[in-house]
């Protein structure tokens, strides 16, 4: 029995010697994390700025004033999305459809455990669109015989409606009243003296509306992501657009032209599904997922298109819209309407003219750019000037005075005052129209103690 005992002893002893903690706080010691630099992004520092106007003018201080805002660092896109990288959504969006269609049709195989909790669509099973036997199962997807323009076959747009969900943070972090689920009779032995049930919670939104449940937060949206290619024709009386609203969006020749006729809600879509489709792929190779894509708030576009140079009315750095030689420095509607004497009609190419300080296309002129940010007149009165974000998301029935939204950068068919990095303005997130665009930002997570470059400083 003395031997026994002696073993374990001795055991415990080498056990205690050999792994653990040795007595010290260390932490859970998880894996390493490295956040890299996503694919046609570029990485902003953080920093303060003056945003608002860079001098002083009053009727341009009617929607805005110069106000010392700090921001976090972040990522965001080099150039405006194209309709290249647009047409990867929709196409996304158009093949799940028809994934889900071919399997509800009895076509084995295009999802995996259908009507399971962990459904899922097999993108390994190609849809072969031009099989005369998958006439019929797609046959919804297109438009009928009746409506369509062309003898080919037409997908009907109305269709290619993409879900997603979204945790509303803002009315979760509201204080309300909140009771406990039980009150205890006898605290020490948790019997209960009466069961609340989660029936009886009581959270208060922003709005003052009884929140009985947590999965309230959740929020569900459906977004139809087909942009408005029509936007060239209704934007302008009178004017003959029809051979873009024909070709802009789909044509080779305009891949890389920015994506317009989207609207507020289909662009947040648009990096909610950049953000699943990274993440995926993380997941895939065993790798911790990124932070979300997002639309840039109105005080980060601001930070970035000034590209270093804080008191600067233009992203270029300079207090002209021309260089030395006489050469505009953005494509806008220059002097009194010569749309051409920048170089371009309407829409050019991205990245056409030169980068501001911080390496970023575009941030002045071709289509304006849409943001995450509510638009309100006093907004800089009462906003915080930490990351600076002021937000209202608007519900279809809301005003439309509550569905405004903040456009940024000015576009090939705005004056030069919206060239300013200080110019704000509005329009309506449910509308689309010719001359607005986006591109998306990612903010920077930081990296662990012991990566690459860990002493610096962001």
């Amino acid at each position: 029995m003395k031997k026994l005992t002696g073993f374990f002893i001795a055991v415990v002893a080498l056990w205690s010697c050999s792994s653990g903690p040795k007595g010290e706080l260390v932490g859970t010691r998880t894996s390493n994390f490295y956040q890299e630099t996503p694919f046609g992004m570029l990485f902003i520092p953080l920093g303060a700025f003056h945003m608002g106007p860079s001098y002083e003018q009053i009727t341009h201080n009617l929607t805005s004033q110069s106000k010392s805002v700090s921001v976090q660092s972040f990522y965001i896109d080099e150039t405006e999305i194209t309709n290249d990288e647009y047409r990867q959504f929709v196409n996304y969006v158009r093949d799940s459809i028809a994934h889900f269609t071919l399997n509800e049709n009895g076509i084995d195989d295009h999802v995996l455990n259908p009507g399971e909790p962990n459904e899922q669509i097999n993108w390994d099973e190609k849809i072969k669109w031009d099989d005369p036997d998958m006439i019929d199962p797609l046959a919804k997807l297109f438009l009928p015989v009746e409506e369509r323009f062309y003898k080919k076959r037409q997908l009907d747009a109305r269709r290619m409606n993409y879900v997603y969900w979204w945790i509303d943070f803002k009315t979760a972090a509201v204080k309300g009243e909140v009771s406990n689920r039980y009150e205890y009779d006898d605290i020490v032995n948790e019997k209960p003296k009466k069961d609340r049930t989660l029936d009886s919670w009581k959270y208060r939104d922003a709005y003052g509306d009884g929140i009985t449940d947590r999965s309230q937060f959740i929020k569900r949206e459906i977004v139809n992501v087909y942009p408005d290619t029509l936007s060239w024709v209704h934007d302008f009386t009178y004017s003959f657009n029809e051979p873009l609203t024909d070709m802009y969006y789909w044509h080779p020749v305009y891949d890389h032209y920015p994506v317009v006729g989207v609207n507020w809600n289909q662009a947040k879509a648009f990096c909610i599904w950049r953000t699943h489709l990274m993440n995926d792929y993380r997941t895939s190779i065993d790798q911790a997922i990124v932070n979300d894509f997002r639309l840039p708030t109105e005080s980060e576009w601001e930070y970035a298109a000034r590209g270093g140079y804080d008191h600067s009315p233009y992203p270029w750095g300079g207090p002209y819209i021309r260089n030395s030689r006489g050469c505009f420095l953005g494509n806008f509607k220059p002097l009194r309407g010569n749309y051409v004497d920048d170089g371009g009609l309407h829409t050019i190419v991205v990245a056409h003219y030169w980068p501001n300080g911080f390496g970023l296309f575009d941030m002045a002129g071709n289509v304006a750019e849409w943001t995450s940010n509510a638009f309100e007149e006093s907004a800089y009165n009462f906003a915080h000037d930490l990351n600076m974000n002021y937000t209202y998301e608007a519900a279809e029935n809301d005003m439309p005075a509550l569905k405004r939204k903040v456009i940024r950068g000015g576009s090939w068919k705005d004056i030069g005052y919206f060239m300013q990095t200080g110019a704000r303005t509005y329009e309506y997130q449910d509308t689309s129209k010719c001359f607005v665009g986006f591109r998306c930002v990612q903010t920077y997570l930081g990296r662990k103690l012991g990566d690459v470059n860990d002493s610096q400083v962001y």
